[in-house]
This record gives structure tokens, sequence and C-alpha cells, in this order.
């Protein structure tokens, strides 16, 4: 009767803590896409998409050192093997660790999809989003407009990530670490 008596109390405690922190039982690590981390450095970045470190272009020396680096996922060949949705990933990175990643997708794999489709599907990995209106920042990117009016939104205290169309028809998104943002 004890043991039956100590388990039920376990099993009601396990649930109370579960249903008090459901923060902690749905959410979804933003600080992460694909294999790739904020914070990451330019060196192991770099070794992970098979390119040199050099390769990271300067845009600023002082009073940060920002570099960029831009990775275009290899597109398998044949009719039969599905298309990499994802175009290019331009890497940021302040100080030599990644801040910032802004992800395009390949017009081919996205052909048809709606916003709430595009909405869905990266729900499904990082959670509930939201719908602000607001705009993402591109100074010093030409291949964007200045601004671009943000779709969806997820975020929490440290990151944000944030669905986008480009010049109409193309999925970008621009995920970002919060205390890096000042200066862009």
């Amino acid at each position: 009767m004890r043991t039956m008596m100590r388990s039920l109390v376990v099993c009601f405690l396990m649930i109370i803590v579960i249903l008090l922190s459901p923060s902690r039982v749905h959410a979804q690590d933003l600080s992460t896409y694909r294999d790739f981390s904020f914070g990451m450095t330019v060196a192991d970045l770099s070794k992970q998409i098979d390119q040199k470190p050099a390769n990271a272009a300067v845009l600023h020396e002082r009073p940060a050192l920002i570099q960029e680096l831009t990775w275009w996922p290899p597109q398998p060949y044949g009719p039969s093997r599905p298309a990499e949705p994802v175009d290019q990933i331009l890497f940021s990175f302040y100080n030599g660790a990644l801040y910032r990643m802004l992800v395009t997708y390949e017009n081919s794999a996205t052909k048809g999809l709606t916003e709430e489709d595009m909405i869905r599907a990266v729900s499904a990995k990082y959670g509930i989003a939201t719908r602000p209106i607001a705009v993402v920042n591109f100074p010093m990117n030409p291949s964007y407009k200045t601004t671009e009016k943000v779709i969806a939104r997820w975020e929490d205290s440290q990151y944000s990530l944030n669905l986008f169309r480009s010049y109409g028809d193309t999925f970008a998104i621009v995920m970002f670490t919060k205390h890096t943002t000042a200066f862009w």
C-alpha cells in the first residue's frame, strides 16, 4: 500500500511539474538551423560547409569584426531526387561568432506554397508563430530591399526567426541573436 501511495504521489508531482512549466515542454530551440548554431566560429562553420575560413568576406574591422560567408547547398542530380529547398544561406559573424543566418529558399521547391503553408512548415520545427506588423532590415545586403515585411515571427528572449517574401515570390528566413543586432 505504501509503495502504491508513493508511486501515486510521484506521478501527481510529475503531472504538476509538466502542467506548470509548459514553456519547457513546448520550447523550441531557436538557436539552430539545420546543423548550424549561433555562436559557431568561422572556422567551425567553414569546415562544416566544406569551405575555407579565408572565404569569409570582411565587411568591417572596427569597432567589431563583421564577416559574411555564403553557402549554396549542393543540389542533387536526377529526376528521382527531391530538390534541396534551400537555395543559399548567408552566414554573418560578429567578432568570429555566428550571429545571423539569412536562408533563401529555392523557388522551384516552394512553388505553389502559400504563406500559410510556409508558416505551418516552419512552425513544425520552431513552434507557434506570431504575425507582427513588422519589417526586417537589410541595409548592407544588395540582394534584398532595405526592409522586408515580416510574414511570421518565432522568438524567445535570445533569438528571433523571421519569415518573409523577397521580391514577391522568394521565401526567406532571417534568424539572429538579439544581443548583437544593435549595429545593423
